[in-house]
């Protein structure tokens, strides 16, 4: 037998453990014999390799190639054994928690290919309390003691520094677990029903427990504990779980608990209190207040009130951590940063550690989004619903490269008028004569997504597996009907440009309580008197008539443009708004049509409304209002749709709603809504600093439309650059 070698000694020959002497200070424990890697069947069979150790600077051999060409690995329970002092040396020196006495039950395992080491692993008692866990099992507090010891923690899983095969984790894992409830129950007398255990993911990334079939259930919450109390250590942790008898929750008598997602002790403040010292430095967008000169004493009232705004959806969380990172993502959009996504707000308000913090939380983290948007409109209904409202839909366009983002397709893009590579996404707003937000919007995904070749890229993209197609059309009047039934905005109209307004089913679609003030376009074709339709006779042969037709010598339809050229004695002149260069007059002009469908009359007619601006450009809208609306209210809801592209100019413009760099679902839609919020706090920061928006009231010599903001007719104009009004 060859001569006893140390430990340390060994491990600077390369690993080539001989017949190992440990030293008094590691273990009195004997002699623990293990083959050293220099033998020939590994050496002939080229699994060695060298490679240079980064501490010692020597060369040292690893035991690499592909699991099935390995020898086969053996699983040797050492706990007891004479080579338990070496499992002990091995998790000291290489497992980066290191080693110490195991409390309670514990088994030890080595995994020897041949007779060399290549794994450590041990198991030990149940942690005391884990929050996740519990939920997931269901137990109460005393079915939890009396049954904890029917769970195992893999308090230790190592694989040595110089085995390089790939796959070996989780066949060890498999390999344990198949002779763990057996040992177990020889050890202890007590059958084994779950094992759990706990994973950094700062560090790994629990590939080898997910190849094992172990189950992810949640996180730790950071609390360790020390003594008779815990203590928070900030060290959060995945928790698995692996299930030995699914028979488990009848034995105990208990029934799975749903997740909580709101379930979470308050952790460190810290990180929270220091992001709202930086919020007082920020670099304010000025734009938020234009006509205000921003003094430090008003950076640092804004910044207290933009945590107190926050605050109102604190609710909508589930750790304080995500309160923090929401409101750095708000600061960042309400910033004059040139660049407003992730990973430069991140930078800028939390750090380089928190990159991937912020990119984690838009897309993956667990918070309530779709809540926050229902409090957003609760909080903003006392601000501007009114009567007198209007519930408005349109559609926003953003540019976009590559073919990985969520919905992206070449369509039509409105921001620049013609097909290009873009993501579209359908909004609801809503304005009045107080004010205007957007509420509500989802993005378009084209049909060509739902195709057989896009599955992988919706998986990736965390596209919902429940949605289906629909059109631009389809959503919006979902999204409208979903507005109307909160009941917190009421109103008198529903607008929305020609995309929607020159389809006859889309109106005829919207709730009934509403009149639409709907955009068509040019060529829509109308009556101007409703013609008589008949359906033909039988002629004896083929298949019976069941279009009907228009009476022969009927009046043809004619476009809505031919109409407005030969309506000039009926033009009238109106100041359609009060503007900061003097008023907006435009020449309007309504009659009663009947929509054409297919060459044939609509059944009621509407009103047709023109509208022709000093530059000689004409829109055209239809409205179901009664015969007997004032001219004065047509016209001033033909300048209540505006606020909503006001809505999307200030949302590209000051907020950064096209700059995000998300490509998954839930990170458009939860950016969205920090839009929504960034344009709802805009709203209140100009009540605050009580803008006085439309100091004079409109007046016309024709009619009276309404009071309602100087910058609303700004808007109008064809640079488009102005405000709109904000509060009354």
């Amino acid at each position: 037998m060859e001569s006893a070698i140390s430990i340390t000694g060994a491990y600077e020959r390369g690993h080539g453990l001989g017949i190992l002497n440990l030293p008094e200070g590691i273990s009195s424990g004997g002699k623990g014999v293990v083959c050293p890697f220099e033998s020939t069947s590994l050496m002939d069979s080229g699994f060695m390799s060298t490679f240079i150790h980064p501490v010692s600077k020597k060369p040292v051999q690893t035991l690499c190639g592909s699991l099935k060409s390995l020898r086969p690995i053996a699983l040797e329970l050492v706990s007891g054994s004479e080579l338990e002092p070496v499992w002990d040396y091995l998790v000291k020196q290489y497992h980066y928690l290191g080693y110490q006495n195991l409390l309670g039950h514990r088994l030890k395992y080595l995994a020897l290919s041949g007779e060399h080491p290549v794994a450590a692993l041990s198991w030990s008692a149940a942690a005391l309390k884990v929050g996740v866990r519990d939920r997931f099992i269901g137990w109460s507090e005393e079915q939890r003691k009396a049954h904890l010891g029917r769970i195992a923690n893999n308090s230790r899983f190592l694989i040595l520094p110089w085995v390089l095969v790939p796959h070996l984790a989780s066949h060890v894992l498999s390999l344990n677990i198949r002779r763990l409830a057996r040992d177990w129950e020889r050890q202890f007398h007590q059958p084994l029903w779950l094992l759990e255990t706990f994973v950094d993911p700062s560090r790994f990334k629990a590939t080898s427990y997910k190849a094992a079939n172990w189950r992810f259930i949640g996180q730790t919450r950071g609390y360790g504990k020390e003594g008779q109390s815990y203590v928070h250590h900030g060290s959060i942790k995945e928790v698995y779980l692996y299930v030995l008898d699914p028979r488990f929750r009848k034995i105990i008598g208990c029934e799975s608990k749903p997740y909580d997602l709101f379930h979470r002790p308050p952790p460190s403040l810290e990180k929270v209190e220091e992001l709202k010292m930086i919020l007082n430095h920020a670099h304010w967008n000025p734009e938020l207040v234009p006509w205000v000169t921003l003094t430090e004493k008003d950076v640092k009232r804004m910044a207290e009130e933009l945590v107190q705004f926050h605050q109102q959806f604190h609710d909508c969380f589930g750790r304080i951590e995500h309160q923090r990172l929401g409101m750095a993502y708000l600061s960042g959009l309400m910033s004059n940063m040139p660049a407003k996504s992730a990973e430069p707000v991140a930078l800028e308000f939390l750090g380089e550690d928190g990159v991937r913090s912020l990119q984690r939380f838009m897309k993956e983290c667990r918070w309530d989004h779709e809540t926050m948007e229902l409090k957003n409109q609760i909080l903003l209904s006392p601000m501007i619903a009114d009567p007198g409202g209007m519930i408005n839909v349109d559609s926003c366009e953003f540019i976009k490269k590559g073919k990985e983002s969520v919905g992206v397709a070449r369509q039509y893009c409105g921001a620049i008028g013609k097909v290009e590579n873009c993501q579209s996404g359908v909004f609801v707003g809503y304005s009045s004569e107080k004010g205007y937000a957007l509420l509500t919007g989802r993005l378009y995904m084209p049909e060509s997504w739902f195709s057989p070749q896009y599955a992988q890229r919706r998986k990736e993209n965390w596209v919902p597996e429940d949605l289906t197609f629909q059109t631009k059309l389809q959503i919006a009047l979902e999204l409208i009907h979903q507005v109307v039934q909160t009941k917190l905005f009421p109103g008198q109209w529903i607008g929305c440009d020609a995309t929607f307004g020159s389809d006859i089913h889309f109106l005829q679609s919207l709730p009934k309580d509403y009149y639409y003030f709907a955009d068509v376009r040019s060529d829509t074709q109308v009556f101007l008197k409703k013609p008589s339709v008949v359906l033909p006779s039988y002629s004896g042969r083929g298949r019976r008539p069941k279009r009907l037709h228009l009476v022969p010598g009927q009046p043809q339809p004619k476009t809505v443009a031919e109409i407005a050229r030969f309506a000039s004695r009926r033009w009238k002149s109106v100041i359609l708004a009060e503007g900061a260069k003097g008023p907006i007059v435009a020449k309007v002009t309504r009659l009663r049509v009947y929509p054409s469908r297919n060459g044939l009359p609509q059944d009621a007619s509407v009103w047709l409304f023109i509208r022709k601006t000093a530059d000689g450009k004409m829109k055209f809208s239809f409205s179901n209002a009664p015969i007997d609306m004032p001219l004065a209210e047509m016209c001033k809801a033909s300048i209540m749709r505006w606020p909503i592209e006001q809505c999307f100019e200030e949302g590209k413009g000051q907020l950064g709603m096209d700059h995000y760099e998300h490509r998954s679902w839930p990170a458009w839609h939860r950016h969205m809504i920090y839009v929504f919020l960034g344009l709802h706090f805009m709203l209140r920061l100009r009540i605050r600093f009580k803008k006085n928006s439309s100091p004079h009231s409109a007046t016309s010599t024709e009619a009276n439309c309404g009071n309602f903001s100087s910058a609303l007719s700004d808007f109008a104009r064809s640079n488009r650059n102005s405000q709109i009004p904000y509060a009354s």
